[in-house]
């Protein structure tokens, strides 16, 4: 209990270090409410990823699909706004859970590897983007301005988006923590044998862990569309990347079994900070945080390998 506190605090540290630091260096220029609500709104949708993607994780697995839905739930909402604005938001997290559901089904019942399922699901829903755009980027019908609400819109003065995303953390937190659902994803990635022999309904659970993940990548993509106006066949690409990068980072384990959403919230806020430090520094060239974000994943994930041995 001891360690994972520290490991809690640790996180935390940094990002008081990444507030403190720039904020003497930039001044009012990082330390603002603009470019606060800014850092927020940026972090929201790989927030939202992040967290579908914690639940995955905590099983042993991992999805590499979620940038693909996050680029087809955009462009799917896009299109439909000629429709309406209702349609433009739930087909889009309909096809996301439609994917995740894909991904759960070939994972837990035909047992293929998650890394090689969900490889695959993303090449597949990328096609399906580039297919049904021709690779262009489709703009939001001019008739749907309440759409641009969703991913531009404040209310009482706090970004939409950074709603949703405290929306989904707190739900999911007590998800995860309080319910049988969330503690068994923990059980099957300490030992999925085990929670098998306690009566743990091992597919169906990691089933619905790849559709939580699914939705909520097809909700970001709603509001990164509502954000620039347009969906982009080409956008989310690397994203998964990121939402791994995130989990590591707030020190739940790739191996499965331990962590959860609220450390991922801490990975999300300082994979963001860094984003937002760099690009304050103008003259640096934006690949350097692929470079940093790599670096410290690779730390995180030593660090971690090295823990397990000690304990074990």
């Amino acid at each position: 209990m001891l360690k994972n506190k520290l490991k809690i605090g640790g996180s935390w540290i940094a990002i008081l270090v990444l507030i403190v630091v720039p904020s003497i260096i930039y001044g009012d220029k990082f330390f603002s409410t603009t470019n606060a609500f800014n850092v927020l709104r940026q972090m929201s949708m790989i927030g939202l990823i992040s967290i579908g993607m914690t639940c995955v994780i905590l099983t042993a697995g991992i999805d590499l699909s979620v940038g693909a839905t996050v680029a087809l739930a955009a462009v799917l909402s896009a299109m439909l706004t000629e429709k309406s604005v209702f349609l433009a938001i739930f087909v889009p997290v309909l096809a996301g859970i439609f994917i995740g559901a894909v991904n759960g089904f070939i994972i837990a019942r035909l047992k293929i590897v998650p890394f090689i399922a969900t490889l695959a699901v993303q090449m597949a829903v990328r096609g399906i983007a580039y297919i049904i755009t021709d690779i262009k980027s489709i703009s939001v019908s001019e008739h749907a301005a309440s759409f641009a609400i969703l991913g531009r819109g404040y209310l009482y003065g706090i970004p939409i988006p950074v709603l949703i995303l405290a929306l989904v953390l707190v739900i999911m937190g007590f998800v995860c923590q309080r319910t049988s659902f969330g503690r068994s994803l923990y059980a099957i990635g300490g030992n999925e044998d085990a929670a098998k022999m306690m009566g743990i309904k091992v597919a169906r659970n990691k089933a619905i862990a790849y559709v939580l993940t699914g939705a909520f990548s097809g909700l970001a993509g709603v509001i990164l569309c509502s954000r620039l106006g347009a969906g982009q066949p080409l956008s989310g690409t690397g994203w998964e990347m990121d939402a791994v990068a995130a989990v590591a980072i707030g020190g739940t384990l790739l191996s499965g079994g331990v962590g959860g959403v609220w450390k991922t919230l801490s990975g999300v806020l300082i994979t963001a900070l860094i984003g937002n430090i760099i690009n304050l520094q103008g003259n640096v060239n934006t690949y350097v945080q692929q470079i940093v974000m790599g670096a410290i994943v690779l730390v995180v994930i030593i660090i971690q390998r090295r823990t397990q041995m000690k304990e074990s």
